[in-house]
């Protein structure tokens, strides 16, 4: 009998049941497709032996004038650089609380304390400890404390927390002593959540001890803007104030991001705001959903744009003389996040998208509405190339190119029911721009954290481009431009972090940051490697239909299984194969049944394997193609076997 080829379209197809995607392929995990060819992603690794406190929010890669290459990593606690493979902390610092005093009890490394003022803290928060003069008779001495971070514990009063010591203490005593306390400021929640009344916040959205209302059911993530204004990094808190940090500082990597960087001071910018950035030529710092009265938080409106004078981005009051201004914006109800695009400014709402143009004065920008009911599902979930915009809305895929266009998915559905879409402030728009991809890391239904990707391929053009989904998700997103290579983060929320370290930490999980794009696994912090496995799974084809089309024996119309077919070997044909590779065969009876693996499967496939023989029967069948070993790599062909009628039952 002759081999059949079988030649499957690229992307992935479940909008379409198993049996009616034709030619398609149905499934996929860590597979990419090139030239119209599925093929295993390419590994990554470790960039650093430390991991990190938390989840990563946003990332940023920039350059100083000297051409240093620099990563800013925004997390739900802390602000950090990344140098020269090391990690530093530039988190900023809230006001010192001088001279509080500490307690201890006798056999616990529960340390209570008493500050002379409101210290507005809750539980989770992070606080330094210095100038540290302890009491007698604690057990302890000073340099257990002192230049330390600790976790607030506990908040028993608007003047009395607790943080946990690495060791017990010896000896009870009342309170003593004299500490400095320097909150970190907060950033928020590392995950987002609804909810009502007391149990939204540890002491309520409204200050300690004072209940949220039923209103307040949306609490966002901890979130980052990050941007740079030359060699200085913008950095802003969502919700919150604005911060610099100098690159060009000789003492950068041991200066703190503040509002009173020297020559970049950020004291007269709004003090909450939901997104900043810095415009692309003109350099002046936008503030979007920010306040109408700068410095009154109360004041905050989520539609209101402001702007600084052309490159001074501490002067927001307009004049005759200056570029500042401002803005309100119309269709929708908060303004979810923008970017830069070429000469152009793009702003999502909730349900719009306009756009921010440089046009001189008296107005300095100006703003059109380009299309409505394509708003932003989440701050991070859009990118940007040569001008183009791609993002996810809370109801489908969008594209911008001069014209707001909808993208025809073939996953959509897929996407759309099992995503968590009440957690759209936590998804993250990638761009790999080597393999003309754009990503969508997501969480799932039931999840905290992002756990699932879903690919936009808009390299494959003539095709319309091609969909791709798959499991092995990250937090932030940044493509080879400063770096060589892709760079991101991953979350384990059940795993501790070590940067930085924190006295009496809990719960918050570790972040690894890693490499894209390099070799075949995933290579850890500790040099220890992991399997990168992968696969992909084609539709459920018809193997009369097949033979019938192949022999030319049909002589009036295609009767779809009615006859069962054996398949007797297969021959595979892979463009390039490092290591093994497997080949499972499922068959089936009806569409409808779940897959009967056959007999001899999975097949092991090696660079010399000529064919394989195989003990398949049924009326549908379907392959899948994986690997599970470390050092492999494949990229798949075509596909030939080799069938005859075998029966109606």
């Amino acid at each position: 009998m002759a081999l059949i080829d079988f030649k499957f379209l690229p992307g992935i197809d479940k909008q379409d049941t198993s049996a009616g995607a034709e030619n398609r392929w149905v499934d996929s995990d860590n597979v990419r497709f090139r030239y119209g060819l599925p093929e295993k992603v390419g590994g990554w690794s470790s960039l650093i032996t430390d991991t990190i406190v938390g989840v990563a929010r946003r990332e940023f890669a920039f350059v100083d004038l000297a051409g240093n290459r620099y990563v800013a990593i925004g997390t739900d606690k802390f602000l950090l650089i990344y140098f020269e493979g090391q990690l530093y902390d530039i988190t900023p610092l809230k006001a010192t609380l001088s001279s509080a005093t500490i307690a201890t009890t006798d056999t616990s490394p529960i340390c209570e304390i008493t500050t002379g003022s409101n210290h507005n803290l809750s539980a989770g928060d992070i606080v330094l400890i210095d100038n540290v003069t302890l009491p007698g008779g604690t057990g302890y001495v000073d340099s257990d404390f002192e230049n330390k971070l600790f976790q607030v514990t506990s908040v028993t009063s608007t003047t009395v927390f607790t943080i946990t010591q690495s060791t017990a203490a010896t000896g009870t005593v009342a309170t003593g002593g004299s500490i400095d306390v320097k909150p970190y400021e907060v950033v928020g929640p590392a995950e987002q959540s609804y909810g009502y009344g007391w149990g939204i916040d540890t002491w309520g959205t409204g200050g300690w001890g004072e209940a949220a209302s039923a209103s307040d059911v949306s609490l966002e993530p901890g979130l980052w803007s990050l941007s740079n204004f030359g060699q200085v990094l913008v950095a802003t808190i969502a919700n919150g104030k604005t911060f610099t940090w100098n690159a060009g500082d000789a003492a950068r990597l041991t200066t703190r991001a503040s509002t009173t960087t020297s020559g970049f001071q950020t004291t007269n910018n709004p003090t909450a705001t939901r997104v900043t950035l810095v415009s692309p030529t003109t350099r002046h710092l936008i503030h979007l959903g920010t306040e109408t009265i700068i410095g009154d938080t109360t004041t905050q409106d989520d539609m209101f744009i402001r702007f600084s004078d052309q490159e001074d981005i501490n002067d927001y009051t307009p004049t005759a003389i200056n570029s500042a201004g401002s803005q309100r914006l119309q269709d929708g109800t908060k303004i979810v996040g923008s970017l830069k695009a070429k000469e152009t400014i793009l702003v999502w709402t909730d349900n719009a998208l306009y756009t921010m143009k440089f046009v001189g004065a008296p107005f300095t920008f100006g703003f059109e509405q380009v299309g409505t009911n394509c708003g932003l599902i989440g701050k991070n979930a859009a990118v940007e190339i040569d001008g183009v915009a791609f993002w996810m809305s809370a109801n489908g895929f969008f594209m911008f190119d001069g014209t707001v266009k909808s993208l025809p998915c073939s996953v959509e559905d897929y996407v759309y029911d099992q995503a968590d879409t009440t957690k759209g402030q936590q998804i993250y728009a990638g761009l790999n721009n080597l393999y003309t991809e754009v990503v969508w890391y997501y969480p799932s239904q039931g999840s905290d954290y992002n756990n699932q990707y879903v690919i936009f391929n808009y390299g494959e053009a003539m095709k319309g481009g091609v969909w791709y989904t798959g499991t092995e998700a990250r937090t932030t997103w940044i493509d080879a431009t400063v770096y060589p290579n892709p760079i991101a983060t991953k979350f384990n929320s059940t795993a501790t972090g070590n940067f930085p370290t924190i006295v009496g930490e809990s719960g918050l999980g570790q972040t690894t940051l890693f490499e894209h794009e390099v070799g075949t696994d995933q290579v850890n912090p500790d040099g220890s490697t992991t399997i990168v496995t992968s696969f992909i799974k084609s539709f459920d084809f018809d193997l009369q239909q097949r033979q019938q089309g192949a022999t030319g024996q049909a002589t009036g119309p295609t009767i779809s299984g009615e006859v069962f077919l054996a398949v007797r070997r297969f021959v595979p044909d892979f463009k390039d194969l490092q290591g093994n590779c497997k080949v499972t065969l499922a068959v089936k009876r009806y569409p409808q049944q779940s897959d009967t693996t056959t007999s001899l499967s999975p097949f092991t496939i090696t660079a010399t394997t000529d064919k394989k023989d195989t003990r398949a029967r049924g009326r549908f069948v379907n392959i899948k193609i994986e690997n599970d070993d470390i050092s492999e790599s494949w990229r798949f062909g075509t596909f030939k076997i080799d069938i005859q009628p075998d029966g109606r039952r």
